[in-house]
């Protein structure tokens, strides 16, 4: 029996994760991978389930920085989505060898990764569809498997800020497909601030809005966000650090794209998308990240392939760290949840507001900003900052807002930061922030005992060499 223990203590916590190989890896791979890195790397790396699929596969995520299990205060929140689309595949394979690459930096004391990992916690979903996945061939533009399990396309099966606008009934949350509904709630469970789901079949970097209501977003063709500039910026720090991305005319399939870049809604509208999800209701910027030409590349093809990504991968993590971060303090010296936090110039659809912690992150450029703090029972605070480029030195500009309680009636109403922005019809009720659970970890929490007995194994495991 100690022999069988000795073997799996070896291969579980000892094995090297630079035993990852260039290939398609199947599902149960994909999990036996996380797991191994999981186990082999406790101080870094945290494995949770957001969810399952239709078919009930779990969703895993690997969280990987300081405190990979829970929320630091002052330490954003980035994450990595792939397979949305079960049939474009390059994204599972990028993301396996990020984990790979950002736990082998960071054993091997390379600066590179010790700087992502101590400045940000950084979480990675390799696959949203495995039953699509499950499903796929391996043609170029139009195999099968885009969709899940009941054939519906997750990239539109997302409440959508527009249909609400225009009055158009939306589906109730239990109704919408098993996988989006987990990615809604691990939506509440961390408050992120930027994010990229990985697509193929195009080489473009992406940007919301990819919807519109035909209203003053509505510039030139492209439906514009408040914050248009940051977003051009994030695609193009993407597409200039892809070895070709950037030459924007390089699927011959595919229309050409200047700098490698474009608005989702200019490129073809879509309702239900996950960016623009993230972007309004959950206040975290997100790109969708086109990376092949082919859906799913062959082989062959796939170590240049990382080559060609691994840079832009990192530099984009690295702009979570883009603008102002800080928290919301009331009167008391308590910091406050659901305090609203304007930028001058910028009118979201759904206020940004401080998370349960108190903290707000607002991903800025460089430049001066009037800032307002509204707060039920406190004065409307109003400063203006002048606010770095943050990215070079791995963290945004730091601030804290103190706000005063009012003493006085004034007999002026004051503003209610509750209530969406009063200029913009409120979407749905999705506006009233609830309350998110305690991060860190799964949001439902599924038995399933494979996985008990590999962790519990692991433990013991554990136990017997401390």
């Amino acid at each position: 029996m100690s022999s069988v223990l000795l073997f799996l203590l070896l291969f579980l916590i000892l094995t090297p994760a630079s035993t990852l190989e260039f290939h398609y890896h199947n599902n149960r791979e994909i999990e036996q991978y996380l797991l191994q890195v999981n186990a082999s790397n406790p101080a870094i790396t945290h494995l949770y389930s957001i969810g399952q699929s239709v078919r009930g596969q779990q969703l895993w995520v690997l969280a990987l920085g300081l405190s990979p299990r829970r929320h630091t205060v002052g330490i954003p929140e980035f994450k990595y989505v792939a397979n949305m689309h079960g049939n474009e595949v390059l994204g599972r394979v990028l993301l396996l060898q990020l984990i790979d690459d950002l736990v082998r930096g960071y054993r091997n004391n390379e600066t590179w990764s010790l700087q992502l990992l101590n400045s940000t916690r950084i979480h990675i979903l390799p696959t949203m569809n495995p039953d699509g996945f499950d499903a796929s061939d391996t043609n170029c533009q139009y195999s099968q498997g885009r969709a899940n399990y009941n054939g519906v396309d997750l990239n539109r099966n997302f409440p959508d800020a527009f249909a609400g606008l225009r009055r158009q009934p939306q589906l109730a949350e239990q109704n919408r497909e098993a996988e989006v509904r987990a990615v809604i709630g691990w939506l509440r469970t961390e408050s992120f601030v930027l994010s990229a789901n990985l697509h193929g079949g195009a080489l473009v970097a992406s940007y919301p809005y990819d919807n519109s209501n035909g209203g003053s977003e509505l510039v030139g063709g492209a439906s514009v966000t408040p914050d248009d500039d940051v977003f051009v910026h994030l695609a193009k720090v993407y597409s200039y650090n892809h070895a070709s991305m950037h030459q924007g005319d390089i699927c011959s399939d595919s229309r050409p794209f200047l700098e490698g870049v474009t608005n989702g809604y200019q490129w073809y509208p879509l309702a239900g998308g996950m960016q623009d999800y993230n972007y309004v209701w959950a206040q975290c910027l997100e790109l969708t990240l086109e990376i092949s030409c082919c859906k799913f590349p062959p082989v062959k093809q796939l170590p240049a392939m990382w080559t060609e990504n691994r840079k832009s991968l990192l530099a984009f993590i690295q702009q979570v760290h883009l603008g102002v971060k800080g928290r919301v303090f009331d009167g008391s010296g308590v910091p406050v949840q659901n305090a609203v936090v304007e930028v001058k110039g910028r009118t979201n659809m759904c206020p940004f507001r401080t998370d349960r912690h108190g903290e707000y992150y607002r991903l800025l450029l460089p430049g001066n900003y009037s800032f307002t703090v509204t707060y039920p029972g406190h004065e409307v605070l109003t400063e203006t900052l002048n606010v770095p480029h943050g990215p070079d030195h791995y963290s945004a500009m730091k601030y804290d807002f103190m706000l005063r309680r009012i003493t006085t009636t004034t007999g002026r109403t004051q503003a209610d930061p509750t209530q969406a922005n009063p200029t913009q019809a409120n979407p749905t009720a999705s506006c009233d922030y609830k309350l998110q659970l305690e991060a860190g970890g799964v949001v439902s929490r599924p038995t399933w005992a494979g996985l008990g007995v590999r962790l519990g194994l692991v433990a013991a495991l554990r136990s017997l060499v401390g």
